[in-house]
């Protein structure tokens, strides 16, 4: 198949150039040429341009599948769909799970409720990022009807992944000592290696599916406690995993999600998120997504961390190791 991608050399997009050519495929690569160019295999088409204005370097050529993995903002989503709707036969839309209303309960599967934007006019992806992922989605079906993929990723996660949202907690386990674990051990996490989402899209698309998948894992339930548990077997630690509850957490302004990445209390402005990690992808699973082991997860993702310079490191989301241990110290002595 010929294959085009738009991004292509950013975290997902990356992984899934080297699946498709791994799988066979003839790619093309769409991006404005500035990041990580030479990641892309040898033998890659590169187009260069810039999706809100220049689409110049796509006309005048045919695809069997387009995969959007760039896309954030409606009217620059509408603008790629309306013009390659034309000459590709299958649009493979990459949104997430934030589309969703909120996460007041668990288990929220492809029919739950949308969130809805008071000025539908915005563009702000900083303050909403959900619902212009689900009016991306809407566009590309109204200008594809019938031929659309969309897949709505949970927490994306491995090597390059720019975020550091899990890459924090093999590094952090890897140093030792007394780690502060947060919230309550049996709290429910959910991610998703960003090859395993890649080799899975790739199989889809081969497929010629459409509709629309959430995508998360592992297959069963992964608790906090066995994800840190599983960080501290996979590197070979002997750090001490100290519990420290949501209250204390919150009452010294430790910032959820970033700050203490993979925590999610619940409560004040998590409140409306606080089942975020728990959603159903059984419909993904019944259509072939697969997981690797999560050792080969936090191995990967360690190795890759390790080799980045130490100035690109925890730029993305962790705790200062100095203010980890001036709370722990803290809470211990009010155990006391």
């Amino acid at each position: 198949m010929k294959i085009l991608i738009l991004g292509g050399t950013v975290f997902l997009g990356h992984h899934l150039v080297h699946s498709a050519v791994r799988a066979g495929h003839e790619v093309t690569i769409f991006s404005r040429g500035i990041t990580r160019a030479e990641s892309v295999p040898d033998g890659v088409e590169k187009l260069i341009g810039n999706r809100d204005g220049n689409l110049d370097a796509l006309a005048g050529k045919r695809w069997d599948a387009v995969i959007d993995t760039s896309g954030y903002v409606p009217r620059v989503v509408r603008l790629s769909a309306k013009l390659l709707a034309t000459v590709t036969d299958h649009y493979t839309f990459i949104s997430s799970v934030s589309v969703y209303r909120d996460f007041l309960t668990p288990g929220i599967d492809e029919t739950g409720t949308i969130g809805t934007l008071s000025d539908p006019s915005t563009e702000d992806v900083g303050s909403a990022y959900g619902q212009l992922k689900a009016l991306c989605e809407q566009a590309v079906e109204q200008e594809m009807p019938g031929r659309a993929l969309v897949i709505r990723p949970g927490l994306i996660v491995g090597p390059l992944d720019p975020t550091d949202r899990f890459t924090y907690w093999p590094s952090r386990i890897r140093r030792g000592c007394q780690v502060l674990a947060p919230g309550t051990p049996d709290a429910s996490v959910q991610i998703i290696d960003a090859r395993d989402l890649a080799d899975w899209t790739i199989r889809m698309i081969e497929s010629k599916a459409t509709g629309v998948y959430n995508a998360a894992g592992p297959t069963g339930k992964l608790t906090m406690a066995s994800f840190l548990d599983q960080c501290r077997q996979a590197v070979g630690s002997d750090s001490e995993l100290v519990w420290v509850d949501n209250d204390f957490l919150l009452k010294n302004g430790i910032g959820p999600w970033i700050e203490m990445p993979l925590w999610i209390p619940g409560v004040g402005e998590t409140e409306q998120v606080r089942h975020l990690l728990s959603v159903n992808a059984e419909k993904a699973l019944a259509a072939g997504l697969t997981f690797r082991p999560l050792k080969d997860t936090i191995l990967d993702t360690l190795q890759w961390d390790l080799s980045r310079d130490i100035a690109d490191r925890r730029v993305g989301a962790g705790m200062d190791a100095a203010k980890e241990e001036r709370l722990l110290n803290d809470w211990l002595q009010s155990r006391d």
